[in-house]
């Protein structure tokens, strides 16, 4: 698959404002969006760490820093710290459903809600239809929504691909008032449960991004194995990545 790769087509972006690391100038590489996007692809992709936006694949390709470092967890391995299994704990009354992705009223007025709260200070708002469409769905990819509901109410969805060899963490988005039950969290174990049932090996979970605190969350699941040097490296001890992500 590596030769396959080789004959693809990648375009670079111009220099632009980090979304990560203040005063940092980053770059992306793409796939030609012109191609033709198969399963087995997007998994080869996501073993390089590349990530989805929509129908593109990315990863970013910054001259000077490498401190966006890809993350998956081995599920079968995974074992919850203390502070996860209370959230496990204080979710017990949600219900939580695989459904197919795709546009819903109900869905899109809590992202538009996440977003407002959340995220008024970045460059995802304000939030719209478009924006919802184009970011989290793609025609040529399995998607799908695990969505958690307190009663009749939504208050979670994560949005995650169904790859050959695992599940890719798209996006997660929750009612910003219910800041106590830790959805964020309880989101991420309900990806891993998933893909345990579904005999997948891992969660592709992003980037961990050390000097970023809301990109730092990544290195709390254990074991977890990071992209660095060309090769996944499993770290299992905490304390244990503080050499990694760095320039």
């Amino acid at each position: 698959m590596q030769e396959e790769l080789g004959k693809r087509q990648f375009y670079m972006t111009p220099g632009h404002a980090c979304s990560y690391l203040a005063g940092r100038e980053a770059r992306t590489l793409f796939l030609d969006p012109r191609d033709t996007v198969t399963a087995a692809l997007y998994q080869a992709l996501s073993n390089q760490g590349f990530r989805r936006s929509g129908g593109h694949l990315y990863r970013p390709h910054c001259q000077t820093c490498q401190a966006c470092v890809p993350t998956r967890i081995p599920v079968a391995d995974f074992a919850p710290r203390r502070s996860q299994r209370r959230v496990a704990a204080a979710n017990r009354d949600l219900d939580v459903r695989v459904e197919p992705a795709g546009f819903d009223r109900r869905q899109y007025e809590l992202y538009a809600r996440y977003i407002a709260g959340r995220h008024r200070d970045g460059d995802m708002y304000p939030p719209s239809v478009e924006q919802f469409r184009s970011f989290l769905l793609a025609q040529w990819c399995d998607t799908l929504f695990v969505s958690s509901y307190a009663g009749d109410r939504l208050v979670a969805t994560a949005v995650t691909d169904r790859l050959p060899h695992g599940l890719s963490a798209v996006y997660t988005y929750f009612e910003p008032e219910e800041t106590d039950r830790g959805l964020g969290v309880f989101s991420i174990l309900h990806q891993i449960a998933l893909a345990q049932r579904l005999g997948l090996p891992y969660l592709y979970l992003g980037y961990w991004i050390r000097d970023c605190e809301k990109m730092r969350y990544k290195i709390d699941y254990r074991p977890i194995e990071l992209f660095t040097n060309g090769a996944w490296r499993r770290v299992g001890q905490l304390g244990s990545e503080s050499k990694l992500g760095s320039e």
